[in-house]
């Protein structure tokens, strides 16, 4: 029996990684005969540039960056010398895991310190930039990533850094050629030559920039936002889309993806012109998943939590979808669960947090439950 474990992490406990091994162990120790494959899975979220650089080869590269509040850090990302590509994700500069709850403040926050990252990659001779959309502390429509790139947002009197100022915004001037979306600014012409890299903004979700589904509102509270900060931002990023589409002449702000990270989806399209895709099928591409489907008869998924988010792009969903089209049995282990469409897309799923097993102690005794649930999924098949 060849089989194929292909997990994303959980969340808070384990990497990819780390749950495709702890899988492994456990059916290793009733199937001895089977030939397992691990292939750690991510969809464009935290983990993305781990789970590449796995299963290509790459190298971490380090480069000074500021996180979302403007302190001075080191960010790392990842270079795939044989095609000049760097995989970076956005939360290294920018993610809420660099800022203590007590510190959240969404008025401030911004992507400067991704597009730190993005220059410093140009910088490198990269031909192409993978950069993931998740784990954001942000809701700042690309601002900050866009001032690293040389634009300048202009409000009544000032050159504005924040996206509680966004309100105010009156215009926005690249230093090379305002009126033009792919103009690069003289910033950008001086680290690069004068071609920038190809972007892709890999995402897990397709929310709008703007409304009930937009960033704002269906991230924001997540974030620390107030109601009052919310009405702020939302209003901030509505300005920032009408004075895109007037000075830049691109609307990008109904385009699904724009408005993960923090409308950073839209910030990318706007300013650098990139590419919004699919963070699982950008993964699966890159690290030969149908062809290891192909080669498996049994394929094993799973991530910390189930959810209807999940059928909104995350990889389980991506990996048990794939699976069903090459006609293979797929079975998912996950921390917990509330889908209730769940046996629509696995022919099992294995819990961790059961039996008493509280979800905290789930998190806690992960790689020990991982290899719990993946013996008694042995004895199914």
């Amino acid at each position: 029996m060849r089989i194929l474990i292909a997990p994303d992490k959980f969340k808070g406990s384990l990497s990819a990684r780390e749950v495709a091994d702890n899988i492994a162990v456990g059916l290793r120790d009733r199937l001895a005969n089977a030939i397992v494959k691990t292939l750690p899975m991510a969809d464009g979220g935290e983990g993305t540039a781990e789970v590449i650089c796995d299963a290509r080869g790459g190298k971490l590269v380090n480069c000074a960056a500021h996180d979302a509040l403007g302190r001075a850090i080191e960010a790392s990302y990842v270079w795939l010398p044989d095609h000049a590509t760097a995989v970076m994700e956005m939360s290294a500069t920018a993610g809420m895991w660099r800022i203590a709850p007590e510190e959240r403040d969404l008025l401030r926050a911004n992507t400067y310190g991704v597009g730190e990252m993005m220059l410093h990659a140009a910088g490198r001779g990269a031909k192409e930039i993978l950069l993931g959309l998740g784990g954001s502390a942000t809701n700042d429509g690309g601002l900050g990533m866009a001032r690293a790139l040389g634009f300048r947002f202009f409000g009544r009197e000032d050159d504005l850094a924040h996206p509680g100022d966004l309100t105010t915004l009156t215009r926005i001037f690249s230093t090379n050629a305002a009126g033009n979306s792919t103009a690069l600014s003289r910033r950008v012409r001086e680290a690069t030559g004068g071609v920038f890299p190809k972007v892709i903004a890999a995402v897990d979700v397709r929310n709008p920039l703007l409304g009930p589904r937009g960033a704002t509102r269906t991230f924001g509270p997540q974030k620390g936002g107030t109601p009052e900060q919310l009405e702020i931002l939302e209003s901030g990023l509505n300005k920032l889309a009408d004075v895109v589409t007037r000075d830049l002449g691109c609307d990008f702000r109904e385009v699904p993806g724009a408005g993960a990270a923090g409308g950073l989806g839209f910030g990318l399209m706007s300013f650098c012109g990139a590419a919004v895709k699919s963070g699982f099928e950008v993964v699966a591409e890159f690290v030969g998943l149908r062809s290891a489907i192909e080669d498996a008869d049994v394929v094993i998924t799973g991530e910390g939590r189930l959810d209807e988010q999940t059928l909104e792009g995350k990889a389980p969903a991506g990996v048990a979808g794939l699976a069903r089209q090459l006609g293979k049995p797929v079975f998912a282990i996950v921390g917990s669960s509330a889908m209730t469409s769940a046996a629509t897309l696995f022919d099992a799923v294995l819990i961790l947090a059961r039996d008493q097993i509280t979800p905290e102690e789930s998190r806690a005794r992960a790689g020990e439950l991982l290899q719990e649930r993946a013996r008694e999924l042995a004895g199914m098949m």
